[in-house]
């Protein structure tokens, strides 16, 4: 009985209900007051005191990349979502290539393209093929470089991907021409040893 009381009383109390009319707003006293125009002669655009600058990646912001990246490997490895420790693994390497870590992006590569092939992902393996190959010439292993790029090449033709075929083919130009400048200043400091 109190229960139905209860709800008869609260109930009925919609018609007391009176929504609260917002107080109209105060009209401005800086509206009312006119200033001198002599003061004013032009509009000046106000300059920010601070002026916006971006910043260089420095030694903190890619060991915090590094660290991110590296945090984020490890989980997608421990979990075994290799699909996306894949790409991780190709992010940390294009890291320590912009460090000149070129040890640890090879290796870093070598285990992104061996996951890539584990999931069949065509396109990132030849990537990273690819960018193995910048590094490996880099280094001087211009045979390694050569193999890389000779099977990035066979992917990128194999899927009819015919942008990625002519970057490659003109990467594999590009590295000869650089592997025979290397190979002609050595023979010319050969050269001149020889005449002494």
């Amino acid at each position: 009985m109190f229960f139905s009381i209860s709800s008869l009383a609260a109930s009925a109390q919609w018609w007391k209900f009176k929504k609260p009319v917002p107080p109209h707003p105060a009209p401005l006293e800086s509206a009312a007051i006119s200033y001198p125009t002599k003061f004013m002669t032009d509009a000046v655009t106000p300059q920010p005191r601070i002026n916006a600058y971006t910043y260089a990646p420095g030694d903190f912001t890619l060991e915090a990349a590094e660290n991110d990246i590296m945090k984020t490997a490890q989980h997608n490895m421990r979990f075994r979502i290799y699909d996306v420790a894949s790409y991780n693994f190709s992010q940390l390497a294009q890291l320590y290539v912009k460090q000149s870590r070129l040890s640890e992006a090879k290796w870093y590569f070598l285990q992104s393209t061996f996951l890539a092939r584990q999931q069949n992902n065509n396109k990132l393996t030849m990537s990273n093929l690819v960018k193995l190959a910048d590094v490996k010439s880099e280094i001087g292993d211009f045979a390694l470089a050569r193999q890389d790029m000779t099977e990035a090449r066979d992917i990128a033709s194999s899927h009819g991907w015919l942008i990625d075929l002519i970057e490659i083919e003109k990467k594999i130009t590009l590295m000869q021409q650089t592997r025979f400048a290397t190979l002609h200043g050595d023979m010319r400091y050969a050269e001149v040893a020889d005449d002494n």
